[in-house]
């Protein structure tokens, strides 16, 4: 039987009072979140979408998003994430970042930076992971900017409208799984 990932990467021993508490009281949310984990990264069909795309996507979620450990449990299932590692850094910063649509919310929009790969980069990734690493920026620092041109620029790029979908999904589990590890290890600390 695999390791649950969230008790893995939020170091959650067998037997602990944090795993008692995750197999009891949250076993319907532990196995969903175990299952969709293992659809995005072990599906029986990988599609158009492989799953070294898949981990080069969740290495550079983990990194836009500071979580050093996470990064690395995702960099091992790569084997190297070096390009990666430098896209990350070229691409770090914070947010969130955005425009409502004219109205009350207006007085939150905050300008930020629109995320480019620079050509060497776009060189060393290749064109399907620059595009994805641009549209992943845009979806973590840039939630309400996403727009159909950032779609076209994906799949201008090779994606097919079925892996972009997945994409988006992979990005909204891992911010999830960041989230709920940093919240298991505050607890942790706790207890």
């Amino acid at each position: 039987m695999q390791a649950d990932v969230i008790d893995t990467l939020a170091g959650i021993a067998p037997g602990s009072h944090l795993d008692t508490v995750r197999r009891t009281r949250r076993a319907v949310a532990r196995e969903h979140a175990q299952k969709s984990y293992d659809s995005l990264f072990a599906p029986a069909d990988y599609g158009d979408f492989s799953p070294a795309e898949r981990y080069a996507i969740a290495v550079f979620v983990a990194g836009l998003h500071g979580q050093t450990a996470i990064k690395d449990f995702y960099a091992a299932k790569l084997g190297s994430a070096g390009a990666i590692d430098a896209e990350i850094a070229a691409a770090s910063t914070k947010g969130p970042y955005g425009a409502y649509p004219k109205g009350p919310l207006s007085k939150e929009d905050t300008p930020g930076p629109i995320h480019r790969v620079a050509e060497a980069q776009r060189k060393a990734l290749g064109p399907k992971l620059a595009a994805a690493f641009e549209h992943v920026h845009m979806l973590v620092f840039h939630p309400r900017d996403a727009a159909p041109p950032s779609l076209q620029a994906m799949l201008d790029a090779g994606w097919t409208t079925d892996a972009v979908v997945t994409l988006s999904q992979l990005v909204a589990f891992l911010s999830f799984q960041i989230r709920v590890v940093a919240g298991l290890k505050v607890l942790a600390a706790k207890s």
